[in-house]
């Protein structure tokens, strides 16, 4: 299976990587599910069941007009784990993909999941508001979209630096990995990656925490700079019953390649254990 069907006839690229017990994993804005591979690889060698997709718009997916909404994208999760039979599943959501698992969890009430981890992720709300004061100011999100509007291919040459911590004298990843994110995020149609920026700038996933019933992994680092821990993975693990929150000291928002041997090892820790 290369291509799964959802319910309005969107095409999802899946990969579908290994046996035994299925890990879904969903990937962050504005990439693909190839983020992936390094921590799918050793979940497969481990002997667990890798389903990633490309979300829609992205990647190898269709790009439709609409459909970037949570309720639509967590449909879209729900259509990959009825076609692929994933049962006692473990979600793991990246950054905009923490969204897809609460909502999933919430709107289909967690079905035939046993299992969530967020890592990065936006959950539970990006925006301040004058209940959200940790939140993100609007004006920020405005301006990536303008600056999107005007030459994504230049926004994002300065968005993966900040992604992965890249500065003067630190270097977290190569160039190489800078220069394949863009690539990766070029693929991406414009109308999907400023109708996802919109969504997980704007989505208020706080009602969707409750529903959480199942052992829940949060990582995230501590200097994120594309998805500040304050106003997201602390938040999550007070309102998130029973919730584990792992910090990587210094740890900025592209933890999948600048960490991903340690991302690699909790997760199956937390999976596994």
């Amino acid at each position: 299976m290369t291509h799964i069907s959802t319910r309005d006839q969107t095409q999802l690229y899946v990969k579908d990587w290994g046996s035994g017990r299925p890990v879904i994993l969903i990937h962050g804005w504005p990439l693909s599910a190839d983020t992936w591979d390094d921590v799918a690889v050793g979940l497969a060698e481990a002997g667990l069941r890798v389903i990633a997709y490309d979300r829609r718009g992205f990647g190898r997916s269709a790009q439709p007009w609409r459909g970037y909404d949570y309720n639509t994208l967590s449909d879209d999760l729900a259509d990959v784990i009825q076609a692929t039979e994933a049962r006692d599943a473990v979600l793991v959501g990246f950054s905009m993909g923490g969204g897809e698992v609460a909502r999933y969890m919430s709107r289909h009430n967690g079905a035939h999941v046993s299992q969530a981890a967020l890592v990065a992720s936006v959950v539970p709300f990006m925006l301040r508001t004058d209940d959200n004061r940790l939140g993100v100011d609007q004006a920020v999100f405005d301006g990536m979209a303008a600056a999107m509007k005007n030459d994504r291919a230049k926004f994002f040459t300065g968005f993966f630096q900040s992604f992965y911590g890249q500065g003067v004298l630190n270097h977290a990843v190569s160039d190489e990995v800078v220069e394949w994110s863009h690539r990766l995020a070029m693929m991406a149609g414009l109308k999907p990656t400023l109708a996802c920026a919109q969504a997980f700038a704007s989505t208020d996933f706080r009602p969707d925490l409750p529903l959480f019933r199942v052992p829940t992994l949060l990582i995230h680092g501590t200097a994120d700079k594309i998805v500040p821990i304050d106003a997201t993975a602390r938040r999550a693990a007070e309102q998130i019953a029973g919730a584990t929150l792992i910090e990587y000291d210094g740890g900025p928002h592209g933890l999948l390649a600048t960490h991903k041997t340690r991302v690699l090892a909790d997760l199956l820790d937390f999976i596994v254990r």
